[in-house]
């Protein structure tokens, strides 16, 4: 009989990405399969091994689900394989997600595993909602329990008198479609009507949402506003401080929707300082990018290297690299960068770069060189891109070799990705290339009212070039200045509808 592989119970926390354990990527990353819930964050199935299986195992109330004993098996059967298996769970495995039982079904077959915490839903959503579950003046104690116990009790293991008594906070798992039974249990035992109670709806996810009454008023309140699940509810004192603390709500781009074409890989850095803004936010790359083979240059030759983005960076560095060679070759020559983002990344080589514009476009390099001596340069970009740079070096006299490294070509996007895209609020664009394949994609549907952000002058041309004028543009022509001015602008908007 062959060995068996292991199983890890991993917990994902509530939803929001930035909630998982350095520990549950770490294992993400190395297993074979990975059987995953609902509500898992798109970012923790993408850091898996491209040839790792993942399969969806969740469970909806009122719709599909794979049942439990089945579940229990499959994690068997992969294990007895000999494979690593990560069984991604929401929030904690041992809070109300069944882990116990699958823990024990591996105990029996005689499987190893381990467990890994997660963050539960009942501190993190209620922390997100500006709810703290306990504090010093209004709540020594909190009680989790769930509002979908197992169907096939024959009565209820909660004492509901006892908990209406309970002297601190009490959090519902699953309890939406229980909640006006819920809540008449809790005022039969005595407790008061007028007491503080909340129901968050998709707790630490971008489109969380908060509904505060009273015990006796939370029921209808939640029916009204169409409250659905994930949602907990939460009874108690301390729910009245979220009128002073709430946070999540706050944040500068709070409900707002943002698309996000630049390429895959560069995307991430800009979505997450969007998400942490409070944005939700649309990944629908509309460029590729696909590095170009080719020799290392010859940079003794020369005595000016100009590199206009990161992404030359990171392929002038992997030529280098390819030849044996690394930072040592730009010694005694000086580096120009053509913005603070391209310096960063020769800064990550150990580069430390002699020039950067204030301006971070070619016009502003040029003004930047124009009292450095120059005799022969290397200009190391994309394939398409504009000349005004080797143009004006060469008009000083210089000699100019321009090295393609990589060149950007059209990532097809599902018309999934379209419609969202089509809805957005904001659409970013950071390239004249993003603006020229995204609305290639597009077509002629029109965007319904999303406002088109520029990082500079020369994207924004690029829209102009088809007929649309930018909404906004970024002063400063990088990243953080794309984001400043969205933020800028999202604060004159109206308040988004609920």
């Amino acid at each position: 009989m062959s060995p068996s592989g292991r199983v890890y119970l991993v917990g994902a926390g509530p939803g929001d990405p930035g909630l998982l354990t350095a520990r549950a990527l770490e294992l993400i990353a190395a297993a074979d399969v990975v059987l995953y819930d609902r509500l898992i964050p798109a970012s923790a199935l993408a850091g898996a091994r491209e040839d790792a299986e993942l399969i969806y195992v969740g469970k909806e109330g009122g719709g599909p689900s794979v049942p439990q004993d089945r579940l229990e098996e499959t994690l068997l059967a992969y294990a007895r394989a000999g494979r690593t298996v990560v069984r991604l769970k929401g929030g904690d495995p041992f809070v109300f997600g069944r882990g116990g039982e699958e823990a024990e079904a591996l105990a029996h077959a005689e499987i190893p595993f381990e467990v890994v915490p997660g963050v539960t839903a009942g501190v993190a959503a209620t922390a997100y909602a500006g709810i703290p579950v306990t504090h010093r003046d209004a709540a020594s104690a909190v009680a989790f329990l769930t509002g979908h116990e197992d169907p096939t009790k024959p009565e209820s293991a909660l004492d509901w008198d006892a908990l209406a008594r309970f002297p601190g906070t009490l959090v519902v798992y699953m309890g939406v479609r229980r909640l006006p039974a819920i809540a008449e249990r809790l005022l039969a035992g005595g407790r008061a009507g007028e007491e503080p109670a909340a129901v968050i709806e998709r707790g630490t996810l971008p489109g969380q949402r908060v509904i505060t009454a009273t015990l006796e008023t939370i029921a209808a309140r939640a029916s009204a506003e169409e409250v659905r699940a994930p949602a907990l509810a939460v009874f108690g004192p301390v729910v009245a401080l979220r009128e002073r603390i709430a946070w999540f709500e706050r944040r500068p781009l709070a409900g707002l929707t943002v698309a996000v074409t630049r390429a895959r890989a560069q995307a991430s850095g800009l979505a997450a300082q969007l998400r942490s803004l409070g944005a939700t936010v649309l990944e629908t790359p509309a460029i590729r990018i696909v590095g170009l083979d080719g020799p290392a240059p010859e940079l003794e030759t020369y005595d000016l290297v100009c590199l206009t983005s990161p992404t030359g960076v990171r392929f002038l560095f992997e030529r280098l690299a390819s030849a044996g060679r690394d930072a040592r070759a730009l010694a005694g020559k000086q580096v120009a960068a053509i913005g603070p983002g391209t310096a960063a990344a020769l800064r990550e080589h150990g580069v430390i770069a002699d020039i950067v514009p204030e301006r971070f476009v070619a016009e502003g390099l040029v003004e930047a060189l124009a009292d450095v001596p120059v005799t022969r340069a290397l200009i190391a970009r994309a394939a398409e891109a504009r000349d005004v740079l080797p143009e004006a070096l060469r008009a000083r006299g210089a000699a100019v070799d321009v090295r393609a490294l990589y060149e950007t070509v059209a990532e097809p996007l599902s018309e999934s990705e379209l419609t969202a895209a089509r809805a957005a609020d904001y659409v970013t664009f950071t390239s004249s290339s993003t603006v020229r394949f995204f609305f290639d994609s597009v077509g002629a549907e029109p965007l319904a009212r999303a406002r088109l952000v520029s990082i500079g002058p020369v994207t924004s041309a690029a829209l102009r070039e088809r007929g649309l004028e930018p909404n906004v543009e970024a002063e400063r022509h990088d990243v953080d200045g794309l984001i400043d001015a969205l933020v800028a602008d999202a604060a004159g908007r109206p308040d988004p509808e609920p």
